[in-house]
C-alpha cells in the first residue's frame, strides 16, 4: 500500500510505500521513535496499534519539551 507523509519539521511530503498493516510496524519501517512524534490522520491523533490503509494521509509532528 500507499502511505501519503507530511513531515511538519522540515515541510516535506514523501510517499512511502508500505507493507504492513499497523501504524508501530510503519514507524519502524521509517526508524521513527514514537516518543518524539505524534501522528495524526485527519485531524485525529492516531495510537501505535491503529491500522493504515492504502492512500492514508498522515502527518508526523514532532514533540518540542522545554522549561
Amino acid at each position: 500500500m500507499e502511505i501519503n507523509v507530511t513531515i511538519e519539521k522540515d515541510n516535506s511530503t514523501k510517499k512511502i510505500q508500505f507493507k504492513g498493516k499497523l501504524l508501530k510496524e510503519f514507524l519502524q519501517q521509517l526508524k521513527l521513535n514514537p516518543e518524539a512524534i505524534i501522528i495524526t490522520r485527519n485531524n485525529e491523533v492516531l495510537t501505535e496499534e491503529e491500522p493504515l490503509k492504502n492512500k492514508d494521509k498522515l502527518i508526523v509532528l514532532s514533540v518540542v519539551s522545554g522549561g
